[in-house]
């Protein structure tokens, strides 16, 4: 058995996410049944501070690292507390060290699988897909991503809409940062074109959640089979491969590749090809982790070949797994005597042309 997982989305801080899981949280336990807060933020607003009143509060943990006294949800006590329904804000939170987990998701987790019901908070910045474009669109660099895996296997998805208008109006009242940081949130962060963006990508995240999970394999091969009188033959399955190289620009091929994995309901593999008669740099080592990394959070396989030849690599893997689609960075200008040469993305659609092969753009953020 497993609890139930509600996730409550927004576009930014203080849209209103924590107190609409309060209010929910309070009408379920009006109907009797046994809620707990494992952590809230209130971060302050009196609004939501009233909101925690009446419902029992599990006690945080004191973590002390580097000379500072962290407080954290306290995991082993909301387990032993076992209650019907557990509320737990901003899953996308890193824990300090030396608690169960490193991510706060990950406690979620655990919780679930202890059959407690869970209600968590998720700005859309967080996932892990999205990290380039949310960086395109603000010009801000997420640092702490979930795996996109959350959200959609969540039972419930629920967005909590305002528009930017209000939001921005409530950022000027005071109602989500103190006053001293309203001038540099308005300047950064919370432009009103952010805000649109932002909400446009979460309205479209829920759309894209509720369409995969509309249809899913057992029901479209029943309405198939209603159709032609038998199951029909199992598809042929796509195969996605991203082509990445050691440099942080490689992370955007990346995330697009797993955004059409995910629209394609296919598997994607991640490839490095190095060259074999050089050590890798520092620099490079670093972004290959952070590759690992990535690959982790999001489901993909990491492959790491050694080869002088870069597409004769590509092309034997891609038969070995099975691509249906590669995707690699566009190139860059060539200059010299690198004009005369075919770009690798020309070589493979010759060496493979029955796989479809697509160029991720580089952009720069704006502002």
């Amino acid at each position: 058995m497993a609890g139930r997982y509600k996730i409550f989305l927004g576009m930014a801080a203080g849209a209103g996410k924590t107190f609409r899981m309060l209010q929910e949280g309070h009408a379920e336990a009006d109907l009797g049944r046994d809620v707990a807060i494992g952590l809230v933020e209130t971060h302050g607003r009196p609004d939501t501070e009233r909101l925690v009143a009446g419902l029992d509060v599990v006690a945080r943990r004191h973590i002390e690292y580097r000379g500072t006294v962290l407080e954290e949800m306290d995991l082993p006590a909301v387990l032993q507390r076992h209650p019907e329904l557990c509320l737990i804000d901003e899953l996308a939170h890193t824990n300090a060290p030396g608690v169960e987990h490193a991510k706060r998701y990950e406690d979620i987790a655990d919780v679930l699988a202890a059959d407690i019901d869970v209600y968590s908070t998720l700005n859309v910045q967080h996932l892990e897909s999205l990290n380039d474009a949310v960086h395109e669109l603000t010009g801000v660099r997420v640092r702490e991503t979930v795996p996109d895996s959350i959200l959609s296997d969540a039972d419930e998805v629920v967005l909590v809409d305002l528009t930017p208008e209000a939001l921005v109006q409530r950022l000027r009242e005071g109602k989500i940062y103190r006053p001293a940081r309203v001038p540099a949130a308005l300047n950064g962060f919370f432009k009103i074109e952010n805000l649109q963006a932002l909400r446009e990508v979460a309205l479209r995240q829920v759309a894209e959640d509720v369409e995969a999970k509309r249809l899913v394999p057992d029901d479209l091969a029943l309405r198939e089979e209603r159709l032609f009188g038998s199951a029909p033959a199992k598809p042929i399955a796509e195969r996605l491969l991203a082509l990445a190289k050691l440099a942080p620009s490689s992370e955007r091929v990346v995330r697009r590749a797993w955004r059409a994995s995910q629209r394609l309901g296919a598997d994607l593999d991640i490839l490095v090809v190095r060259d074999p008669n050089a050590a890798p740099s520092a620099a490079e080592r670093e972004q290959l982790e952070n590759l690992r990394r990535i690959a982790s959070v999001l489901g993909a396989q990491l492959v790491v070949e050694q080869s002088d030849d870069l597409v004769d690599a590509v092309a034997r893997v891609a038969r070995q797994r099975g691509t249906t689609y590669i995707f690699m960075g566009a190139p860059s200008a060539r200059r010299g005597l690198g004009r005369l040469t075919e770009p690798a993305a020309v070589r493979l659609t010759r060496a493979l042309p029955d796989v479809d092969v697509r160029l991720v753009a580089q952009r720069r953020a704006s502002g």
